[in-house]
This record gives C-alpha cells, sequence and structure tokens, in this order.
C-alpha cells in the first residue's frame, strides 16, 4: 500500500442501541485502499461487512473513527461513491433508461442522454432502454442497477453482495462485466461478498472480517494475473488459505 490512499478508514467502530442493550457491530477497523484497487472483503453474516460499505458511501455517519475519502472526511453521500446493492432495487413502473436517469443530479438534458446511453452500452444494454424491470432477467436488472450507480461517475464502486442472487453462470458472466468495467472506467472497487472463490477472482487483496463484532482478521494479497484461472493451484491454494481463516471461528 502506498502512503497516498484513496480510502483511508482508520479505528472505525459502529454500535446499535437495541432493546437489550448496545450491540458492537465493528470494532478497531482500520483499512487502506489504493486508488484503482479492487478490494474484496469476506465474513460471516452479521459480522459488519455492509454496514462498513454504508459508512464508506456516506449512508451511516454515526460511528466513532475517521473514514477519509482522497484525504477528507466523509459528511454523508455523495456523487463520488456509487453502490450497489444484492438486491437491484430499480423502480418498476419506470423503463431501464428511466431508471439509470433517476441517479443523474446535475448536468443538461443533453448530457444526460449521452451518459445514460454510454452507460447502458458499457453494460451490454444497448437496445433494453424502453424495457421495464419485470421484462428483464436477474443479471440484466442487475446491469442496469450496475449501469446507475455509475452514471455520475464515481471515483468509488461499492459493492454489496452484487451477484448473490444470480443463478452460477449469470453470477460468472456478471463477475467478469465488472471487471471489465473496472479495468475501462479505473474505478476503487470495494467488494463484500460470503463467497471465497468470488473475492479471490475479482480482488487485487481479499480482507477477511471476523464474527461479530466486525474486525479485520487477516489480509492476503492476491497476485495472480488477469485473467485469472480458477482451477490454477495458485489460485486454489490462495483459496484454501482464505477458507481456514474465514472459518477458524467456527471449530
Amino acid at each position: 500500500m502506498s502512503d497516498n490512499s484513496h480510502v483511508v478508514i482508520t479505528n472505525l467502530s459502529k454500535a446499535y442501541k437495541g432493546r437489550s442493550g448496545t450491540i458492537l457491530s465493528l470494532t478497531g477497523i482500520s483499512l487502506k485502499v489504493d486508488r484503482h484497487e479492487y478490494v474484496s472483503i469476506v465474513g460471516a453474516s452479521g459480522c459488519g461487512k455492509s454496514t462498513l460499505l454504508r459508512i464508506i458511501s456516506g449512508l451511516d455517519t454515526d460511528f466513532k473513527g475517521a473514514v477519509t475519502i482522497a484525504g477528507k472526511r466523509i459528511a454523508g453521500a455523495g456523487l463520488g461513491r456509487g453502490i450497489v446493492f444484492q438486491e437491484h432495487r430499480l423502480l418498476p413502473w419506470l423503463t431501464v433508461w428511466e431508471n439509470v436517469e433517476f441517479a443523474l443530479q446535475k448536468g443538461t438534458a443533453e448530457e444526460h442522454a449521452e451518459l445514460i446511453a454510454n452507460h447502458l452500452k458499457l453494460v451490454g444494454l444497448a437496445g433494453f432502454e424502453k424495457a421495464y424491470p419485470g421484462q428483464l432477467s436477474g443479471g440484466m436488472a442487475q446491469r442496469v442497477a450496475i449501469a446507475r450507480a455509475l452514471v455520475n461517475r464515481p471515483e468509488i464502486l461499492l459493492l454489496d453482495e452484487p451477484f448473490g442472487a444470480l443463478d452460477a453462470l449469470t453470477r460468472l458472466k456478471l463477475q467478469q462485466q465488472v471487471l471489465d468495467i473496472w479495468k475501462k472506467e479505473k474505478t476503487t472497487m470495494i467488494m463484500v461478498t460470503h463467497d471465497i472463490e468470488e473475492a479471490v477472482y475479482m480482488g487485487d487483496r481479499v480482507i477477511v472480517m471476523s464474527e461479530r463484532p466486525g474486525t479485520i482478521k487477516k489480509e492476503f494479497i492476491i497476485d495472480l494475473p488477469r485473467p485469472r484461472n480458477r482451477s490454477n493451484t495458485e489460485f486454489q491454494l490462495l483459496r484454501q488459505a482464505i477458507y481456514r481463516e474465514f472459518h477458524k471461528d467456527c471449530v
């Protein structure tokens, strides 16, 4: 990691108040992410992975510690950070074009039209502008969600289990498409997932989180050439090492 990191998280902790008292979700999280890096975060359900993404996105500002983007503390959500959830969350009464347009907050009508057309082409959906979400497959709907998250040209794209609701074949295709977008757009990517193989295939680094309260247990540098071969010996050894680390709490 360089000293000129894009995202810097320092001693971050997050607690919720419940009926039975305070629940500590995250504690002592410190992490740096370089510009244009792809970081995968894996951990058990409830360890705070999605909460961490919400904090980075600016959707949750009630935490202790510090999060800076390009040296500036986050003060709320902003166009510089896009987020994609496991569910596409498209508005069913709007067309594909209108769903992407809904995210745009500045620019002229002509600029909007160019941005939308370019991003639908980027995700392979040129020709589906007038379709409604109910007419799309799950993978196509998720591609619309990705286009919507990217249309404001954010510097950082946050991916919260983005392929979790898809069938296996669609998942593999969309993984590669996201990597192609990452390479072309030079966006900083931070993705949370339960899938260790996916984390190794996508990431420059894999961050392993503990069970709640979530902490960073270990990080693995994935120094494998792209495109990656999932059956490669080095790939499998890394996957197994992360699997063992991931399941230490369970044995």
